[in-house]
């Protein structure tokens, strides 16, 4: 629990709990408006080309235009469609997408929820979103959102398998599951201690299986609009359209804290005579190259064909994420004990 929270839940404490949700909800959605800006700008400038220029000084509420488009658009649910399962899809894939946030560190004494299980919380709430990918893909009585729905179950869950095995290694230097503890492993005073470079296998394995969990390129396979025509979500529209949307951008923000937090250090500054930079700052700066790097992959490789996909995740990754458990455990085993 937070030091600035009493041990006893009060109904004044309730309040300050539902305020600092609220306050971190409006920030969360800040990075999402600006994260699409940033990238769509930096693609653009990649491509050689502008961006957004229109709307507000250098295109700045380009972003902003469109989600208020996106509020005001009629609501549409097909006739045929599934109506409760419909609705509740988007909402099922936001809510957790959100609910994993509560246990990222973001220095040592700025957090939210300290669990002595926070990366299992995290790894189990994200499978959730699954589930509501599917279920928008079934209940939108249409081919093609079905096509996509499937590939989401088949690339989502397959991937998800390597992913929580590359952090085994991670898990077993630090000893705990516990997300402050596994950062405060890492403070050995240069970047060489942090998890990136004795666990390189798994911290390869993490990033590969991250894109591919984010449906982003070139693991955008569910939503492929030269194929499926967007995918899982062709049948939305509106706000509910705007929720997966919200959704996958947060799991963007989730997915660079995450990594930032397993293998990049925390708040940990790079070398000792960096210390009296603010760790919250170290923290911003290697959140923002995740994010970068997650949007420079977007310019950067083209989609995969379904056969690699799966052959990449079950032939590569998943003997990879293995080797490096056995390496890690047999380097414990020989030389820390």
């Amino acid at each position: 629990m937070p030091p600035w929270l009493n041990e006893s839940l009060t109904w004044g404490n309730a309040l300050i709990l539902f305020l600092w949700a609220a306050v971190f909800l409006l920030i969360v959605l800040g990075f999402v408006t600006y994260a699409i800006y940033f990238e769509r700008k930096v693609i653009g400038w990649m491509q050689l080309r502008i961006g957004p220029n229109r709307v507000g000084p250098l295109g700045l509420l380009q972003t902003v235009a469109d989600i208020f488009k996106l509020l005001i658009k009629e609501d549409t649910i097909p006739r045929k469609a599934d109506r409760l399962l419909f609705v509740l899809a988007p909402v099922l894939a936001y809510v957790p997408a959100f609910s994993v946030l509560a246990v990222l560190p973001y220095t040592q004494k700025l957090y939210f929820a300290d669990l002595n299980v926070g990366l299992l919380y995290y790894v189990a709430l994200s499978g959730i979103t699954t589930l509501a990918i599917v279920l928008g893909g079934w209940a939108s009585n249409n081919k093609y959102a079905l096509l996509g729905g499937m590939r989401s179950a088949a690339q989502m869950i397959s991937y998800e398998v390597p992913l929580v095995i590359s952090v085994v290694g991670v898990i077993l230097l630090s000893g705990s599951l516990n997300l402050r503890e596994i950062v405060m492993a890492q403070d050995g005073g240069w970047f060489w201690n942090w998890n990136f470079l004795p666990q390189i296998v798994g911290f390869v394995v993490f990033i590969i299986a991250a894109v591919s969990e984010l449906n982003r390129t070139p693991f955008d396979l569910p939503e492929a609009e030269s194929e499926l025509v967007a995918g899982y979500h062709v049948e939305y529209s509106g706000f509910r359209f705007a929720f997966f949307m919200l959704s996958e951008y947060v799991y963007v923000y989730a997915i660079a804290a995450l990594t930032t937090v397993l293998f990049l250090g925390g708040w940990h500054a790079p070398a000792p005579f960096l210390e009296f930079v603010p760790g919250i700052v170290w923290f911003l700066l290697k959140f923002a190259f995740i994010v970068f790097f997650l949007f420079w992959i977007r310019a950067t490789f083209p989609r995969i064909r379904v056969d690699q996909l799966m052959a990449l995740g079950w032939k590569v990754l998943l003997p990879a994420a293995l080797l490096n458990v056995f390496l890690t455990a047999a380097y414990l085993e020989l030389f820390i004990k």
